[in-house]
């Protein structure tokens, strides 16, 4: 081959590494997610079906263990908050692959992919200021 032909072929596995690369992000938010709605549901039933001091059976893994219905809940929303921490992580990260894998197609930056959502402070304020 030629050099302009490696030069070509060189550009074109780039992009795809890049391409799947994101891809692989994208599926791991979502598999992320639906672990997040998992624990969402048996948080939700762990405070509507039992009482308190009752034992509830947890799977890890290949089997089940008797923890107290609290102790169950404690367990659940460190896992949730570690999931939004991963997730909130990945989807930063996708925004600069996307971005990469756009700069080397030669497309232009998405507009307004970078925006944040504004946070509670914010808001407050925002609202005492139109309440005037």
């Amino acid at each position: 081959m030629d050099a302009g032909s490696q030069r070509v072929l060189q550009y074109l596995t780039e992009v795809e590494e890049a391409a799947e690369d994101v891809l692989t992000t994208k599926q791991q938010i979502v598999d992320l997610d639906m672990k997040r709605n998992r624990n969402r549901e048996a948080l939700s039933a762990l405070k509507h079906d039992m009482a308190d001091t009752e034992k509830v059976k947890v799977c890890f893994g290949n089997m089940f263990l008797k923890f107290p219905k609290s102790k169950a809940r404690e367990m659940i929303q460190k896992d949730q908050e570690q999931l939004d921490k991963e997730i909130s992580d990945l989807r930063r990260s996708l925004k600069a692959k996307v971005n990469s894998l756009n700069e080397m197609q030669g497309n232009p930056e998405l507009r307004g992919y970078n925006l944040s959502p504004l946070s509670t402070e914010e808001l407050k304020a925002i609202n005492s200021l139109l309440r005037r």
